[in-house]
Order: C-alpha cells, then structure tokens, then sequence
C-alpha cells in the first residue's frame, strides 16, 4: 500500500504543482521575491492537503479540478506558515526538507515578505477563480481565514512556543495542535466535500476527520522527531528534546504514543465509514498518514 500511495502521490504532485506554480509565474512580483516565493514552494512538500481535499471531492462524485483555486490557496498559506515557523522568533531551524530555511537562504527580511505575499495572495487565488460562484468565494475564504488566522493556525503557533519548556498535559498539547495543524488539514476535507455538494451533516462529519487526521499527523510527527531516520525525513531529529517541547512521546512515552494514535485512528475510519468512504483512497491515505515515515 505505500509503493502505491508514493506512486499516487507523485502523479499527484506532478499535477497540482503545475497549477501552482503557473498561478505564482504569472504574479507580476520583483524577481529576487519571486525567488525567494518559489525556494519555498519547490522545496519537495507532500501536498497532502490539496491531495486530500482533491480526493475527498472526487471520491464524493464531485468535479475534482474545481478544487484547485482553495488547493492553491491552502497550499500557499501552508507554505508561508513554515517559512515563518522556521525564523530566528519562532523555531530558529537552518534546514526544511534537506535545504537551508528560506531565511537562510535569502536573509530574514526578504523571507518575512514571501510569508506575507503568499498568505495575502491565497486570498487572491480564490476570489478571482471563474470556477466558483460568490457564494462559494466567501464561504470558502471564511473557512479558510478561520482555520489559518487568529482563531486556528496563527493561535495555535502561539500557545506551541508558549508550552516550550514548561509541563503541559495531554488535552493541553491536543488542542495546540488542533488549532495549530489540525485546522487546515480539516478545511481541505471539508471544502473537498463542499465542492462536491455534500449535505451540511456529512460535511460536520468531514470535518472531524479532518480534525483527527490533523492529531495522528502530529503524533506521526513527534514520533519521527524520537526515532525518524534524518535522511529520509530531511531535518534533524530530536530537535523536540533539544529546544524541550511538550510532545506526545515526552508525555505518554514512545510507545504509549503510538497507542494514542491509534485510538484516533479508529475514530478516523469511523467518520470515513459514516460518509460511505471505507474502501477508498482516502481510507487507504488515512492508514498511511499514521505510518508514514516522512
């Protein structure tokens, strides 16, 4: 099931990268930004959350390529949270993915300012798409500014930096990383099934598989970062331990980790199962989120 996820997975990048990056060509931007932009975003990400908001839709009967406006968008603010993550204020981390941070490479300004033009731009990508209507546009943007702003990503890189060397428990550390992962990972479930015209019930249940997805990513994160192989991953392990981060591992021990996982998991393939999804795909990518080794 991996050689053939990492098969898909690459058909997938292949096909979503061209419609990223034609989208970013074609901004009229100073060219060293312009580089600075596209380091970050050709620097080998999975595109996980436009694969699975892709899947979802399709999976569901819906047009799949109606997607890729919110996909790019998504992916663009994805992008910007890590170059942003990566600077001296926040995670000080010299390499992503087995190249120098884009700090690094272009100085801090010049990598604060693709952060900035990337979020600001995502919004772009969506309002200008002839593919929805208004309606559409505002109900997509809204999902997506609450999931990325104040109340979703941005809050919970906050209280991550906040709980760094102190004693957090368990539900402390789950809703870091509801808000801080789990959101944007759950929009893309979400809106994947909104394009597709999903009854708002079912959406709700999209919606906490999004969330649950968000959670076993991060333990799969944690669990790398103790006994991950840092050529296949691309950034140093331990680095949790080192700055002293509450973890999943730090908490509940190796093992009693990868048992909260699995627990999760379960409560995954039941929403996936609700939404008459079992013998699919996105099943199949649910099982391998908690396996991956990368």
């Amino acid at each position: 099931m991996k050689d053939s996820f990492q098969i898909l997975l690459k058909k997938e990048q292949a096909a979503f990268d061209k419609v990223l990056k034609e989208y970013l060509q074609q901004l009229n931007m100073p060219a060293y930004l312009k580089e600075a932009v596209l380091y970050s975003i050709n620097a080998g990400g999975k595109r996980l959350r436009p694969l699975l908001m892709r899947l979802t839709c399709a999976e569901l009967g819906g047009n799949e390529e109606h997607v890729y406006p919110a996909a790019i968008a998504l992916e663009m603010i994805h992008t910007y949270s890590l170059i942003h993550d990566d600077l001296p204020a926040m995670d000080d981390d010299s390499y992503r993915r087995g190249k120098l941070t884009n700090h690094k490479k272009f100085g801090e300004a010049t990598a604060i300012l693709a952060g900035d033009g990337l979020l600001t731009n995502s919004f772009h990508a969506i309002s200008t798409s002839p593919l929805y209507s208004a309606e559409e546009k505002v109900h997509i943007i809204s999902k997506l500014t609450t999931a990325s702003g104040l109340e979703g990503m941005v809050a919970g890189q906050l209280l991550d930096m906040e709980a760094e060397k102190k004693s957090i428990s368990i539900l402390e550390l789950e809703h870091i990383h509801h808000l801080k992962t789990g959101r944007l990972i759950s929009f893309a479930v979400e809106i994947g099934g909104y394009i597709a015209g999903l009854p708002s019930n079912k959406l709700q249940t999209l919606k906490s598989l999004g969330e649950y997805l968000g959670i076993i990513f991060q333990i799969q994160d944690d669990i790398l970062d103790v006994e991950g192989d840092e050529e296949v991953i691309g950034k140093k392990v331990g680095s949790d331990s080192e700055n002293d981060k509450s973890t999943y591992p730090s908490i509940l021990g190796l093992e009693g980790a990868k048992i909260y996982k699995e627990k999760y998991l379960e409560e995954a393939m039941k929403c996936i199962e609700i939404v008459g999804l079992k013998n699919t795909v996105l099943a199949d990518i649910t099982r391998y989120l908690s396996e991956r080794n990368q």
